[in-house]
């Protein structure tokens, strides 16, 4: 070998070493960039939810007298022992101080800290929008799979209509009417279930889980009727784009069993936008949903936050609206980090 041949076969190295540091430097700018993001989404969110609510008409302190007559000393001692009468610049810096702290403030109308209250409801929110999550997902991507294999049979059209049909309904009219036949009863059909609520008080141990479930039950199926549709069509569209590659008729050829390419090959790759939506609804279970919760009057967040709007309570609903926001960005953030896992291609 010359000496002349030596230089290029270090710059053939040197070349050959650049796109594997860039490929391992890759994810961790990646990682950088989804998290600076979702930093300054959620300084948006805390500042947003400071000003939207104070749009809101009415004054708090008159709404929380309960109509009574009440002095202009009274009043001002009020407005004074919440921190209303100071200017709005000072009570922005006051609440974006303390937020970033974890505090947000005293509740007018239960006179408690927020993060209590957020603390007490929460694991309610969750039983109910959690229970949902997990039927809905695992409905969804089941029929959503088969719909696509199979499309255009009967099975298909059947699953797709009826999909789009719930997904358009209003949950808080669906929920209604389950209420009103499947709770009240309507002609030879008795009413089985509970009008509303989480328990009906008085039962222990095993009995109260039944009683607890049997509350449960008219919410989540409304949940899981409306939402199951969206994963149903997400992953029926992703698996139709995939069905035509390459691969699977490889697999295929290799004698694979349908069933087996599709569960193997055809699903995994197709998951990308249904782990979105997976990500998307994860942090929706936080947030719960407001009008279903207010239907069957569940005791969670969603059915505190619309007591807080119609005080209009502001640092309960400031507060609310943040936990709000921030599971969706957070959630939104972990499907970005996930991306890279499944297909290496997002990150470069």
């Amino acid at each position: 070998m010359t000496a002349d041949a030596t230089p290029a076969l270090v710059e053939d190295k040197h070349t050959a070493a650049g796109p594997r540091v860039r490929k391992s430097s890759a994810y961790p700018r990646y990682l950088a960039g989804k998290v600076a993001g979702a930093a300054v989404s959620l300084l948006a969110v805390l500042v947003t939810s400071f000003f939207l609510f104070r749009l809101i008409p009415g004054d708090p302190v008159k709404t929380m007298t309960g109509g009574r007559q009440v002095s202009a000393e009274q009043l001002a001692a009020y407005r004074e022992e919440f921190g209303l009468d100071l200017p709005l610049w000072r009570q922005f810096t006051d609440y974006c101080g303390k937020a970033l702290t974890g505090d947000f403030g005293t509740s007018y109308q239960f006179r408690a800290p927020v993060a209590d209250k957020i603390t007490e409801a929460l694991p309610n929110t969750l039983l109910l929008t959690g229970t949902a999550f997990v039927l809905y997902t695992a409905l969804g991507i089941f029929l959503g799979t088969r719909s696509a294999w199979r499309r255009g049979g009967l099975g298909d059209r059947i699953n797709t209509g009826l999909a789009l049909t719930l997904y358009s309904i209003p949950s808080f009219w669906l929920g209604l009417l389950l209420i009103i036949v499947l709770a009240v009863g309507v002609g030879p059909v008795p009413g089985m279930f509970p009008t509303g609520g989480m328990e009906s008080g008085g039962e222990e141990g095993f009995a109260y889980v039944l009683d607890v479930a049997h509350h449960l039950a008219l919410p989540v199926v409304t949940l899981v009727a409306v939402e199951y549709g969206q994963t149903l069509l997400v992953t029926r569209s992703a698996l139709l784009d995939e069905m035509g590659s390459d691969y699977l008729t490889t697999a295929r050829a290799k004698g694979l069993r349908d069933d087996l390419v599709r569960r193997r090959h055809a699903v995994p790759n197709a998951l990308l936008p249904t782990v979105t939506l997976i990500f998307i609804n994860l942090g929706r279970t936080v947030a719960g949903v407001i009008l279903v919760e207010t239907v069957f009057s569940w005791p969670g967040l969603g059915g505190l936050f619309y007591q807080a709007l119609s005080v209009p309570d502001l640092p309960l609903v400031q507060g609310l609206f943040f936990v709000f926001a921030a599971a969706v960005i957070v959630m939104n953030t972990l499907a970005d980090l996930v991306y890279p896992l499944l297909d290496p291609r997002v990150a470069r």
